[in-house]
């Protein structure tokens, strides 16, 4: 594959159109600096696909588009056409011709075009992969990426062997796989999650289900009952309703006839107020007319003031222009005499100066005549001069000469003498290298033992870890088990107190008397002093219901006290037993019927209550059989311990056990007992917690313990002691090639030394003849420079006596300028100085015509003044008497006022009245609305509906109804939160939960087979890297020589050979004669020939379809220019080579050239020279 063609337009300086052709192997772009040669290596790279701004020399990308000159306005489109011809379809596509096209648009659009159709980016680099070509591929090597390659930056130098290696490919697939795999481990672990909450919520579903339908049933019994006393309740509101509106009616009636007689009272009010608002007025008229006046006489006070200060200002101002003309007449007597002494020494001074002009002339026609003859005595004396420096140069040229040429045998000798000591060093330092290298040897087997120990303490630690962690989870497991149970027990004991506390369950009575303590000590309910066993608590609670609510008082007193408390409040009734009214000692009973035991066995009380309850447990047994048992004796009763039946002589009555049964006997027995219970298992949980802590802190310090690091580093000491010692054998046998080359070398230095003497003798020979001729030509210049100096003297001394009469000619002339000035001066300042003295008398008669104005201006304001405040006194009078009348008529209004107070006070007390009564109209129609609200609301019903239904009758009072459906509200109420859509959400629940679980199934078979992937492709791209870079090394070893000598040394070498997909890699370059500790040591000329021998090493691993070099050949001087010339064209064979350069030799080198130059608008442009069509001609030309 070739490269065809180039096309560019509006392309940083290349405005205009321009195609460049590649036609040849090897083409040279040439031009001046700054004409544009690197802007086609950028354009070849933007065609390919660069981003980034800094790599084509750019603070933004937009300003990749021709900016504009003086006379050619800016682009609007950056657009570069890149032509390949595919002939050995190295491209995947069935096109022998692929053009590949970017656009770039001043708006910010841009577009890539593959054979003008318009794709993706990523369809270009998907095209070209592989293939050696791409923006940063290394077929493309500019000057500054030498050092780049060199220095490794940004891991350029793997970069490299990776596209040559065609492991990038892989690379990429790895890191597209190792996406994959996040996202599939990120979705496994949503799943995850996703399922532990299906399956808790699974759980809970199931018992929602069962919990909703029997909430359904409490829910219709609560319906039924509440409409019953919802109609009741409605019927009561009505005649409220009725008796309300008829109050409202006569409350009406009354505040009408008060607010009649207000209205006659706020008539008369008015008609006062209005003779009062006429009487307001004057006193209004009569006290702005006084206050208009008292504002005139202030008006003329202020003027008076005023005029005052003015005389005081024009006094200052005219004492103050008397005092400035008594002083101009002073300056202008003493301005006329400084005239005429002026002027007298400005005529003196004119006569010195006529004086000093003629000396100045004649000293200089002197200085002239003098200067003459000094010229022509100096030309002869330089000429002879001149002779003789000519010869002396010549002597010195030969005495130089014979001064290197000495000094070269000395330098040559001393190396040769050098050179046998560094022999002689050499073989010490072999023989140390030996020994050293036995002793790496020996450090290294103690390394390689010293890391399998850590290897196995490695392991033992992860062993360690392991049985810890498993530990660590089962405590974690069974401190969960023990929380859970913690949570439920305090639940059960918040639940049991907020029971206690509220006595759900008990009618409003019970309630009532718990609260109110004023009748006993301590209330004390029956189903508080006992405590049952859980097996028997359902069967004791459902035999003693119809007493658990019964109060337990000591005296008959106490229960009267109570009874007549819930009398007077209207809280209904209550039951009470009575300790000391019951006889002793108790009855005894029949022995207990075969299978059970009396039910006084099961039950736990304190002594004071024991004859209780072996009354009221009396001839009954609790059996532990499952089996209906027989018919007891008469007056006797089985129960089941677990609450199913009650067996009586005559019936029995049983069936399933209710969720919130046995919950209400011995609730506060039961409390303690939590209590106790939850303390316990808060200590257990607390040791369990210390124990976990311990266990996870154990956990901590073995991962704190890990010698990975260590194994790393030790490994790293290995790695280096093994390159060290590869080193060392590499050094220890270059010391044979360089004694044979250092003897070499000291034979070649004792010829030079020889035919350095035979040069000096000649150049003696030389130097006598010399040396004649030079004594002849002294004589000659010591004659002529005698009358030099001597005309030289007088030259000095005439130029002196000019300088001198000159500088008083100057002296004299400056100071006649300075009188004239000073005249000047003083002449204007009497001119100023009368000018002023007129303008100031002026001034002075205008300053007395004011102050007469002012005199007179007094006068009449004194005048004006006395007449005001006579004005003044007669308006205050009569605004006296306006204000008597107006204070009288205020008096009868305040009467008219206190009666329409009074009677407002009774309109706005029968306002109140109607008020009250339209609230309580309001509150008995607002209840009748709520009612049917929460009729509608909760049933689902309206009033007219409820009085249609036909409902059950109840025979109690509305107090019992009302007890039953509160009853039955606290128990919806506190059943819990009821999830009615439970059976669906349960089976819709169940069925997500087995479709996830597929899908997690499906995930973690994806997640296996990607990361089998990963494992094939790092396998694969390993070996073929590791292949790749051994034949790489051996190609670099082989340019390298030919770029240097055969006996140079240099190398690759993977740094991290464990890791050789990751691992840097170092270049060892060792040039003839140099010992480099690294790269960065070498000269320009020899970085570049290492960077040009890897690069081409790499070429004959993978083969560039071409390579641009952007001035690479700039550091290399002439003998490297050619090897490199020779390898380029060694290598142009198999690959195109673009080289942008200023070499001379490299330009000769090429097949044809670019010559690149900038236009007349300032752009640049191309000529082509095909070196072809000159064969023949010995020379051309281009324009």
């Amino acid at each position: 594959m070739r490269l065809k063609q180039l096309e560019i337009k509006g392309f940083k300086s290349f405005a205009s159109q321009t195609v460049v052709n590649f036609d040849a192997d090897v083409i040279g772009i040439v031009g001046p600096n700054g004409s544009g040669k690197s802007n086609i290596v950028d354009a070849i790279r933007w065609v390919l696909g660069e981003q980034k701004g800094s790599e084509l020399r750019l603070d933004k990308m937009s300003s990749i588009i021709f900016n504009g000159t003086k006379k050619k306005k800016a682009g609007n489109l950056a657009s570069v056409s890149l032509t390949f011809e595919n002939d050995k379809d190295l491209l995947p596509t069935e096109y022998n011709m692929v053009t590949i096209t970017r656009l770039l648009y001043r708006s910010g659009d841009s577009e890539y075009r593959l054979n003008g159709v318009q794709c993706r980016l990523r369809d270009i680099r998907d095209l070209f992969l592989d293939t050696g070509i791409g923006s940063n591929s290394y077929a493309i090597i500019a000057l500054g990426m030498v050092d780049d390659i060199l220095a490794d930056k940004d891991n350029s130098r793997r970069r490299m062997f990776e596209q040559a290696a065609g492991v990038s490919k892989y690379k990429n697939r790895k890191k597209e796989t190792l996406r994959k795999l996040k996202s599939t481990e990120d979705d496994l672990d949503r799943i995850e999650d996703v399922l532990h909450e299906i399956s808790n919520n699974l759980t809970s579903l199931e018992k929602q289900a069962k919990r909703a339908r029997k909430y359904r049933d409490l829910k219709g019994q609560y319906r039924d009952l509440s409409l019953l006393l919802t109609g009741f309740r409605v019927e009561k509101l009505r005649i409220d309703y009725d008796r309300i509106r008829n109050e409202i009616n006569h409350a009406e009636e009354a505040y009408r006839n008060t607010d009649a007689k207000i209205t006659t009272l706020e008539k008369q009010l008015g008609e006062e107020r209005q003779r009062h608002i006429d009487k307001e007025q004057l006193v209004g008229e009569r006290q702005r007319k006084l206050n208009a006046l008292v504002g005139e006489l202030r008006g003329l006070e202020n003027e008076k003031q005023m005029l005052e200060q003015r005389k005081t200002f024009v006094a200052r101002q005219t004492r103050q222009l008397t005092e400035e003309l008594d002083e101009a007449v002073g300056q202008l007597a003493s301005y006329g005499e400084q005239a005429v002494q002026t002027g007298a020494q400005i005529a003196e001074a004119r006569q010195l100066l006529e004086a000093r002009w003629q000396s100045r002339e004649q000293a200089e026609a002197a200085l002239v005549r003098v200067k003459e003859g000094h010229a022509g005595i100096k030309s002869q004396l330089d000429s002879g001069l001149k002779q003789q420096q000519q010869e002396e140069r010549r002597i010195f040229e030969l005495e130089k000469r014979r001064a290197i040429n000495g000094n070269q045998v000395e330098n040559f000798r001393f190396q040769v003498e050098r050179n046998l000591g560094e022999m002689e060093d050499r073989r010490g330092e072999r023989e140390s290298l030996e020994d050293a290298l036995k002793q790496l040897e020996t450090e290294e087997a103690t390394k390689v033992e010293a890391v399998a120990q850590l290897e196995q303490r490695e392991q033992e630690r992860r062993d360690a870890l392991e049985t810890t962690e498993v530990n660590v989870e089962h405590l974690q497991t069974e401190l969960s088990r023990i929380n859970r149970g913690l949570d439920a027990r305090r639940n059960e004991y918040k639940l049991t107190k907020s029971m206690i506390d509220s006595l759900e369950g008990f009618p409003e009575s019970i309630r009532f008397l718990s609260k109110n303590k004023s009748w006993t000590r301590e209330p004390t309910l029956l189903s508080d002093v006992i405590l049952v066993d859980q097996d028997y608590r359902v069967a004791i609670e459902g035999y003693l219901e119809p007493f658990l609510s019964y109060y337990v008082v000591d005296t008959a007193a106490e229960a009267g006290t109570a009874i007549q408390l819930l009398s007077d409040k209207q809280k209904g009734k209550a039951n009470f037993f009575v300790l000391d009214a019951l006889p002793t000692p108790a009855p005894t009973g029949a022995p207990a019927p075969a299978g059970t035991k009396p039910a006084t066995q099961v039950v736990t009380v304190e002594d004071r209550y024991r004859p209780l309850t072996d009354r009221l447990l009396h001839g009954v047994y609790v059996s532990d059989e499952a089996q209906l048992p027989a018919a007891p004796e008469d007056g006797n009763t089985i129960l089941s311990f677990g609450g199913r039946y009650a067996r009586r002589a005559y019936s029995v009555s049983g069936g399933s056990v209710g969720l919130f049964e046995g919950k209400k006997i011995g609730r506060k027995k039961n409390l303690e007992l939590l209590e106790r219970d939850i303390a316990a298992t808060e200590k257990q949980a607390a040791k369990l917690s210390t124990t976990l802590t311990d266990e996870r802190k154990k956990v901590s310090d073995l991962r704190q313990q890990r010698l990975d690091r260590e194994i790393q580093i030790r490994q790293r000491e290995l790695n280096g002691l093994q390159q060290r010692r590869a080193a060392l054998r590499a050094r220890v046998e270059s010391f044979q090639g360089y004694f044979a080359d250092t003897e070499a070398k000291n034979g070649k230095l004792n010829q030079q030394v020889e035919d350095l003497i035979r040069g000096n003798l000649e150049i003696d020979e030389q130097l006598a003849g010399l040396h004649a001729t030079i004594e002849s030509l002294r004589a000659d210049v010591s004659g002529t420079d005698e009358a030099y100096r001597r005309l030289s003297e007088e030259l000095s001394a005439a130029s002196a006596h000019f300088n001198q009469e000159n500088i008083l000619h100057i002296q004299q002339q400056n100071h006649l300028q300075t009188l004239e000035r000073e005249l000047s001066f003083r002449e204007n300042r009497r001119d100023e100085i009368r000018k002023q003295e007129a303008a100031n008398r002026e001034q002075l008669k205008e300053l007395a015509r004011e102050a007469r104005q002012f005199d007179e201006q007094q006068l009449t304001l004194a005048g004006n003044l006395e007449s005001m405040y006579v004005e003044k006194k007669e308006y205050q009078a009569t605004l006296n008497s306006a204000e008597q009348a107006y204070f009288a008529a205020r008096t009868t209004i305040n009467g008219y006022e206190d009666d329409l107070r009074r009677e407002n006070r009774i309109r706005q007390d029968a306002q109140i009245r109607v008020n009250q009564l339209k609230e309580k109209f309001t509150d008995v129609k607002f209840r009748i609305n709520s009612v049917e609200e929460r009729l509608q609301i909760e049933f689902n019903l309206s009033l007219s509906a409820l009085a249609e239904m036909e409902v059950e009758e109840w025979t109690g009072s509305i107090g019992d109804l009302e007890v039953k459906v509160d009853r039955l509200r606290s128990r919806i109420g506190n059943y819990g939160e009821i999830n009615p859509m439970a059976v669906e959400a349960y089976d819709e629940m169940k069925e997500r939960h087995e479709n996830i679980t597929k899908q997690r199934d499906d995930i973690i078979a994806a997640k296996d087979t990607l990361v089998k992937t990963i494992k094939e492709i790092e396998d694969t791209a390993t070996v073929q890297f590791l292949d790749s870079f051994e034949r790489v090394r051996i190609y670099f070893i082989d340019v390298f020589r030919s770029l240097f000598t055969e006996d140079d040394n240099c190398d690759l070498i993977l740094l991290d050979p464990e890791n050789p997909l990751e691992s840097n890699i170092e270049i060892v370059a060792k040039p003839k004669g140099k010992r480099p500790q690294t790269i960065s040591q070498l000269s320009g000329g020899e970085k570049t020939l290492t960077a040009t021998a890897l690069l081409f090493a790499l070429y004959l691993l993978k083969p560039a379809p071409f390579c641009i070099f952007d001035e690479v050949d700039a550091p290399l001087d002439d003998a490297n220019i050619s090897k490199f010339n020779r390898i380029v064209k060694k290598f142009s064979k198999d690959s195109q080579f673009i080289i942008v350069t200023h070499n001379k030799l490299t330009m000769e080198a090429v097949d044809s050239i670019y010559g690149v130059y900038t236009t007349e608008h300032g752009g640049s442009g191309v000529l082509p020279v095909q070196f072809t069509e000159l064969e023949g001609s010995t020379s051309f030309s281009a324009v």
